[in-house]
Parts: C-alpha cells; sequence; structure tokens
C-alpha cells in the first residue's frame, strides 16, 4: 500500500502511526479483515517524497519492498497506491520483476501536473504489462486526479493485456482541500464500498 502526499505516515518505534488519515492508512483494517496482509511504508527520516516517485530509484525501492513481502507470506502480492502514491505504484509496476507482482491497483491517481511536479504518466505506464485497475470517484474535486482521466490512465498502460475501471461516487468532505485525505478524494465515508469493490478484483486476480 503506498499512500499520498508527501509519503510520510509518521510510524513510531512503537508501532503508533501520527499522520494516519490517508485512504490506505485508514483502511488497513478493513483489508485485515478481508484476509489480506498490508504492508505500508514510511519515508526515511520524515522525507518528502514529491517528485520523487517516478525516478528509477523509487522503482527499485518498490522492487524492494515486494522482495520483503514474498519473504513475508506466501501468496501473491499486488500493489495499490492513492493519489500520489499511484505514481509510485505505477512506477514499481513498470519496473516489476517477472511474476512478481499480480497486479497493480491505481486509487484517485494524480494526472495533472501539479506542485509535485510528476504525474502517473511519468512512470512509465507503458511498461506495465500486469493486471491494472483504475478506481476513481465521480465526485473527487482534486484539481490534479479527475475523475475523468481514467480512462487516459487505462490507455496509457497499452502493454497490459487486462486493464479495468471502476467508477465510485459519494463521499463527505473534512479535510480543508478538495485534494485532503478526508474527503471524496480519499473515499472518506464511503471507505467499506471501495474497499469491497477492489478486493473483489483482488480476488479475481489471485489465481
Amino acid at each position: 500500500m503506498l499512500p499520498g502526499g508527501e509519503g510520510n505516515v509518521g510510524l513510531e518505534d512503537d508501532g503508533d502511526i501520527r499522520h494516519g488519515h490517508n485512504f490506505v492508512v485508514r483502511t488497513r483494517s478493513l483489508w485485515n479483515a478481508r484476509g489480506y496482509a498490508v504492508l505500508i511504508p514510511d519515508t526515511v527520516d520524515h522525507a518528502n517524497l514529491r517528485g520523487r516517485r517516478s525516478t528509477p530509484e523509487y522503482a527499485q525501492l518498490v522492487r524492494d519492498l515486494v522482495t520483503f513481502a514474498h519473504r513475508r507470506i506466501n501468496r501473491p502480492v499486488f500493489l495499490l497506491g492513492t493519489s500520489q502514491g499511484s505514481i509510485a505504484a505505477m512506477n514499481g509496476a513498470s519496473h516489476a520483476e517477472p511474476d512478481s507482482i499480480a497486479g497493480v491497483v491505481l486509487t484517485e491517481s494524480v494526472s495533472v501536473l501539479g506542485g509535485s511536479g510528476e504525474t502517473v504518466f511519468d512512470a512509465d505506464p507503458r511498461g506495465v504489462r500486469v493486471p491494472a485497475l483504475v478506481v476513481a470517484n465521480r465526485d473527487d474535486r482534486c484539481n490534479v486526479a479527475p475523475p475523468s482521466a481514467a480512462h487516459k490512465i487505462a490507455q496509457a498502460m497499452s502493454s497490459s493485456h487486462d486493464v479495468t475501471i471502476i467508477d465510485v461516487e459519494g463521499g463527505i468532505a473534512r479535510s480543508s482541500t478538495a485534494c485532503g485525505s478526508l474527503t471524496p478524494h480519499g473515499y472518506y465515508g464511503i471507505e467499506d464500498d471501495v474497499v469491497s469493490r477492489i478486493a473483489q478484483w483482488l480476488d479475481d486476480h489471485a489465481g
């Protein structure tokens, strides 16, 4: 699970998480309840990942995370990213070792250039050869992640023969900006439905 924003979830030595609002962090218990093990990386020394997720160095970091996951559990591994984290998921999937991942899920993906200076299109989408799922909330008002871009994102993964788009709708706005985690952009208030629909796709592609 690759979180958005700066990527810093504030993991403490005792396992507590200081910045737990991001969709993939906030819903980890929902995934666990459905039988999924969840791996959420934090940044080193609270580093800011904006502008770095599409780089070759970050692709290698994601490969290392996939290797770590395989060492911990003998099950298919998927990459799931949200917002800025979708750039990381796209980059990881496009540079994954053959047969190392079963698929990639991109949710509310950053597709319009903004302050981070990168989008999912900078992460070599044509390199993705695994099944891919693009999730877009019709009610997302984040200016760098318009739901109308879902088809363009799907089409960019032209080397994958299995690309699906799921449209969702709804959510509650509690964050101060439309790109905040506690808004329709972060599926706030519709987490159960979104997780359930993604989980169905994952189950169908787990082999």
